[in-house]
């Protein structure tokens, strides 16, 4: 005899205590920061000079580092993340391929290496990159011992460093500034055709790596996609820079009487309560400064308050205009910089995008609490830092005409960049969490405040992220991995840390939540851990508490597994209250028989076949006039015996002419999603009824769902608006429903290898070139 054990329960409601931390005295189990919350601190003090001929940055900062721990601290850790740089770098040496298939055998050019990845690859072996630590030394000027484990370097403290105690040391160094369209990555040059640089310049210094109770020290190795986790403090900054160029800087300017002429102070002035962008360096200024070169330097000095970094941009082709915005406790002056290759793009939408990306956010989450909010345009396509963010998309131009022009595409991509770079101003830069460890902590919940703020520029404004509908071909892709996975192991960058957490906080809220717990949970958080460090579970913990709504369901679904939506729509029954009384009931069954399908005998013999019933009538009886559904008295007699007994409340019960529905549903995806099903009747009404997750609570396989209608259901849909990221809504409709496609008709065509008429075509000169270009455009 064998035993047959029952198939084990995946019960996708279970809580997510074996995988969240335990809550403390810290991190509560409510999600907030408990009262015994601490974090460290870091000021920095900074003198710089930014060496244009040479491409080189020379440096020295003192670094007043506060241990706020309970801990004692011997040795402390410091990020060099400009050492990704150095050819034998682990984000070098363990650099792969996506496949073979992909590196050499692509199918055409969209697949296949490019030039710039080519040339990246071999400049990279041989750039003289990262950085020249040339001294650490107390406060006192005695060295202190230092070791350099690749972009981490640990600084040995000659006396402990205890709770609530400081220390300061200082550094000098110095390294040679990357060419962005050639290394890549979030900072460096660009080189005009005018001959002149456009340098925007971050993660330039070595900054404290963060130390916390959740991991200690933060000094996982950067190996290019986990981005920074740093410590506020104050930051006190010299650049000096060419005389000519102007600098745009996280901070506020100190010193505007030593670099701005009287006319541009003055147009700053009038700035601040303008009512459309005012140029403070207008585009003839900056023109003619391209076409010469200043003797000398010039020192811009800021400084920035309860900050977690620095970051500059500097040139001589520099245009800059500013608006303020003053609202609530938002009081800030908003700014673009960028060269005159970005117009007319720049001047129209970068200064109107920062107000608009501020006063959006902070509607769902806090009031900006920095004085300044700065775009600049140059050749790193979207990075964020303090106050600061570099964007960038630009018009083209023709190279006969000089005609500027610039696509849709890159209207909005540029929109939607600053919205997306300067709201990270937000996320993690005042919010700031971990983004070594879990990039979506940033990008994600930005890109979700970011589809909100473009909701509010234009209606249909063109979002590439966001819609549940447009993460469901991802969704049920192979190669990906959880939204918790480490931002240095995660695969499908876009769609996983940045795509599909939008698109998860857009269910939440839309269509788990609705949007008024949602946006309370929301910036519950936001207020709870602005200027502290959460971790996804202080996010998962506050969404619940602040919503009062049970959601580990929720985050084990989306954040913890691969598992995608695919609910199907595989049966439906149909029943209606039977009345017992013998007029209607067998009135019914005669009806439910008459709409059976009549037989193909029947068809064929109907005024062909004979009867001899018509020949002789006289062969008629009583049961050719009655027949099974005939009403008999005996019916009467025992319905009405069987009604004495009821109450009214029966009676009207038998009555009530409801039409109740089974329906089965079946999960295929694995995610356990609300439903939301359009119920279309006979009459041609159609209403929504919304039944929340937790109806898969005791079967997350199959379940049949009893639904009750006025009248006769002729159709249902589950989620006929999209919202629930279905990855397959083939099957989401009784009836099923065609899915409507085109079938494109070709000639046959056989390519022909004709070498003789290949070997005789004429060699193609430049002037047939550019009359082949000119017809072109003519037509």
């Amino acid at each position: 005899m064998s035993a047959i054990a029952a198939e084990p329960f995946d019960d996708k409601f279970r809580q997510l205590d074996e995988l969240l931390p335990t809550p403390t005295t810290i991190r509560t189990a409510s999600g907030a920061p408990g009262h015994a919350y601490w974090q460290q601190r870091a000021d920095y003090q900074i003198r710089a000079s930014l060496d244009e001929a040479n491409r080189a940055i020379t440096g020295a900062e003192t670094i007043t580092y506060h241990n706020n721990s309970p801990d004692t601290l011997s040795y402390l850790w410091v990020q060099l993340d400009q050492n990704i740089y150095k050819p034998n770098s682990d984000a070098r040496t363990t650099a792969t391929v996506p496949s073979r298939d992909g590196w050499a055998k692509a199918r055409g050019p969209e697949d296949g290496v490019k030039f710039d990845a080519v040339r990246t690859l071999l400049e990279a072996r041989t750039f003289p990159g990262g950085f020249n630590i040339k001294s650490v030394k107390d406060a006192n000027g005695r060295p202190l011992n230092f070791v350099i484990n690749r972009t981490m370097m640990r600084i040995d403290l000659p006396q402990p460093l205890k709770a609530g105690a400081r220390v300061a040391f200082s550094i000098e160094w110095n390294y040679n500034i990357t060419e962005s369209k050639v290394l890549g990555g979030r900072s460096g040059y660009e080189k005009f055709d005018d001959k002149n640089d456009l340098f925007e310049i971050a993660q330039w210094f070595p900054r404290m790596a963060a130390y916390y109770d959740v991991y200690g020290w933060q000094h996982k190795q950067f190996l290019g996609a986990g981005e920074f986790t740093l410590e506020f403090g104050d930051y006190d900054i010299q650049l000096t820079v060419p005389a000519d160029h102007v600098v745009a800087s996280t901070g506020e300017l100190q010193n505007p009487d030593a670099v701005l002429s009287a006319a541009q102070r003055e147009r700053l002035r009038q700035a601040r309560s303008a009512t459309k962008p005012v140029v403070i360096v207008t585009q003839a200024e900056a023109e003619a400064k391209e076409k010469t070169r200043a003797a000398g330097t010039r020192t811009w000095h800021f400084k920035a308050k309860n900050v977690r970094d620095f970051a500059f941009a500097s040139s001589r082709k520099f245009i800059w205009d500013a608006q303020g915005y003053k609202k609530g406790n938002t009081d800030v002056l908003a700014m673009s910089y960028y060269p005159k290759e970005g117009n007319p793009l720049w001047e129209k939408y970068s200064t109107q995008s920062i107000i608009h990306t501020i006063d959006q956010y902070n509607k769902y989450s806090f009031d900006y609490p920095y004085p300044v909010a700065i775009s600049v345009n140059g050749p790193v396509g979207g990075m964020e830092y303090p106050m600061i963010s570099f964007n960038g998309p630009r018009p083209t131009k023709d190279k006969k005409t000089g005609e500027l022009t610039y696509s849709k595409r890159t209207k909005y991509g540029l929109i939607s960049v600053i919205i997306h770079e300067v709201g990270h101003n937000y996320f993690p830069m005042v919010v700031n969490s971990d983004e070594r460890q879990w990039t979506w902590m940033d990008e994600g919940l930005n890109s979700f405040v970011q589809y909100l703020a473009e909701q509010a520029w234009e209606e249909h404004y063109p979002q590439s992220r966001g819609e549940p509908r447009v993460i469901a071909e991802y969704m049920k892709s192979r190669n990906q991995v959880p939204i918790m996975t480490n931002s240095e192991s995660v695969l499908q960058f876009g769609n996983n840390a940045y795509a599909k957490p939008t698109a998860a906080l857009i269910v939440l809220r839309e269509t788990v939540l609705g949007r008024e717990l949602f946006d309370f949970a929301f910036k519950e958080y936001a207020q709870r851990w602005k200027f502290k460090r959460p971790t996804p579970a202080d996010f998962f913990r506050t969404m619940e508490d602040a919503s009062g709504t049970d959601l580990d369901w929720f985050w084990r679904g989306w954040f913890y597994t691969t598992d995608a939506v695919d609910v199907s729509v595989d049966g439906i029954s149909e029943y209606s209250i039977g009345t017992k009384d013998p007029e209607v009931e067998k009135a019914w069954k005669r009806a439910q028989r008459d709409a059976e399908p009549v037989s193909i005998t029947d068809q064929r013999n109907k005024g062909t076949l004979p009867r001899r019933i018509d020949a002789h009538p006289e062969l008629k009886d009583f049961y050719n006039e009655h027949d099974d559904f005939t009403v008999t008295n005996k019916d009467r007699n025992t319905y009405n015996t069987a009604v004495e007994d009821l109450e009214d409340w029966q009676k009207a019960l038998l009555k009530e002419g409801k039409h109740l529905y089974l329906v089965d549903f079946s999960n295929l995806g694995g995610l356990v999603s609300p439903l939301v099903l359009e119920i279309q009747l006979a009459s041609g009404k159609k209403y929504i009824e919304r039944v929340p997750a937790e109806v898969w609570r005791y079967s997350p396989k199959k379940i049949t769902k009893l639904i009750i209608t006025d009248e006769p259901m002729v159709g249902l849909t589950q989620d006929p608006y999209w919202e629930t990221a279905d990855t397959d809504t083939s099957n989401n409709s009784w009836p099923r429903k065609a899915t409507p496609s085109r079938l494109e008709l070709y000639k046959a065509q056989q390519p022909q290898n004709d070498l003789m008429k290949d070997f005789n075509e004429k060699l193609k000169t430049k002037e047939d070139k550019a009359a082949a270009t000119d017809a072109q455009k003519a037509e």
